[in-house]
């Protein structure tokens, strides 16, 4: 028999907050973290304003020599599993550091030290360039510098399925631990991508709203009055153990890692397939996975970015999956809040996936004024609910078709 596996521990720097407990504040409060761009000049650029991270100081983290070998994704990786393990308790010594593992995926890396490290290279020539240009760049350092910080010698990967990265590193650290590789992961994602070169990208794409005359109106998900994304920034990191090394330990168990689905749309490198079909198959595959009935989720952490074809894709995919018990569930969309932070989104959505269970609350979708025919669910418009929730799905989407989705559960000691 497989092993349980169960979450202790969460840590985050989002749009919203330094923390996890900030976030979650911030998104009952229904607040947006968008806001003008600080850190460039956005004069030529249609899109202004973003989801940055805030008052945000790894040098105070890290010491400024250390700070200064990593690109900014890893840093907010580090911060986020350090306020993990401390809530988790979780200590890792000669005792058990060959038996933790680490994986931290990412879309895209360290970009804005390669972009930056490329205009080194064209001003100032080749022997200019940072020594440590390589190893700030490539996606795994953030997994290879938190081992290195806290002595972990399990198992330890990056992952990169674009938007997806962050529910699939989840996922796949639940599978480490469940076919006996690891005895507790720490797991999740991180980015950090707003700068002038990918703004522009997205932009040519039509992928980003331009309301730039009200950017905390500019994501709301689900409604017809969608113009596009919000783009974010940041890191969430998850502790899952098995449920024996859990309670061998004394941890205080936040909720249950019950399913995980992962499937490809086999359709468009960019687009969604527009009936959903490979969302659905990712999202039968975590209900096989956990066992449970339609009938036993309660509410949906949507992967809604606030793109005409994303949210009416994902939509059809609910329905497709779950048919007239759609109409019962309770979806939302916290990128309305946090933004989308690409490859690390579904890691903060499953932090706050957990949260919902543990607070019994669901955070809203703010910004739902218009209803879309198409989109036509409950979408816990503007303000928080309290509810029973026993059982949460989340669903990640990313470019290249990759479908990815979680559930968690509150924990019951007796199954």
């Amino acid at each position: 028999m497989r092993k349980r596996v169960v979450v202790t521990g969460l840590g985050c720097v989002s749009p919203l907050g330094n923390n996890v407990q900030e976030t979650w504040s911030a998104l009952l409060a229904g607040k947006s973290g968008a806001a003008p761009i600080t850190s460039f000049d956005t004069g030529a650029h249609k899109t202004k304003f973003a989801a940055e991270v805030k008052g945000f100081d790894g040098a105070a983290l890290l010491g400024g020599r250390e700070a200064r070998k990593m690109d900014r994704f890893a840093q907010f990786a580090i911060a986020a599993a350090i306020e993990a393990l401390e809530g988790s308790g979780l200590k890792v010594d000669e005792s058990n550091r060959d038996r933790v593992g680490i994986l931290i995926g990412s879309g895209i890396g360290g970009v804005i030290t390669t972009i930056e490290q490329y205009q080194v290279y064209q001003a100032r020539g080749p022997e200019r360039v940072s020594p440590f240009l390589v190893p700030m760049m490539i996606s795994d350092s953030a997994a290879g510098n938190l081992a290195i910080r806290i002595g972990a010698r399990g198992p330890n990967m990056s992952l990169a399925t674009a938007c997806a990265s962050g529910t699939n590193a989840l996922g796949e650290a639940a599978e480490m631990i469940r076919r006996g590789a690891a005895d507790a992961m720490i797991a999740g994602a991180s980015e950090a991508a707003i700068h002038p070169l990918t703004m522009a990208g997205m932009n040519v794409m039509t992928a980003l709203s331009t309301r730039n005359d009200d950017p905390e109106r500019a994501s709301r998900p689900f409604d017809k009055d969608r113009d596009g994304f919000l783009m974010g920034e940041g890191a969430a990191i998850l502790i899952l153990e098995s449920l024996e090394n859990a309670q061998s330990r004394g941890a205080k168990i936040l909720c249950e890692f019950t399913g995980y689905g992962t499937s490809d749309d086999a359709h468009h490198i960019s687009a969604p397939a527009e009936n959903g079909e490979g969302a659905a198959i990712s999202m039968t595959n975590a209900l096989r996975d956990s066992g449970f009935k339609k009938t036993d989720i309660q509410y949906i952490n949507a992967h809604g970015t606030s793109t005409q074809l994303n949210d009416k894709s994902e939509t059809a995919a609910i329905k497709t999956v779950f048919g007239e018990q759609a109409y019962q569930l309770a979806v939302s969309s916290t990128k309305s809040m946090t933004g989308h932070l690409l490859g690390a989104s579904g890691a903060l959505e499953g932090v706050i996936s957990a949260l919902a269970i543990m607070d019994q609350t669901l955070p809203p979708t703010i910004n739902y004024e218009t209803p879309d025919p198409v989109c036509d669910l409950d979408y816990v418009p503007n303000q928080p609910r309290k509810t029973s929730v026993e059982n949460v799905m989340s669903n990640s989407f990313g470019f290249g078709g990759h479908n990815a989705t979680l559930i968690l559960s509150r924990f019951q000691q007796g199954e």
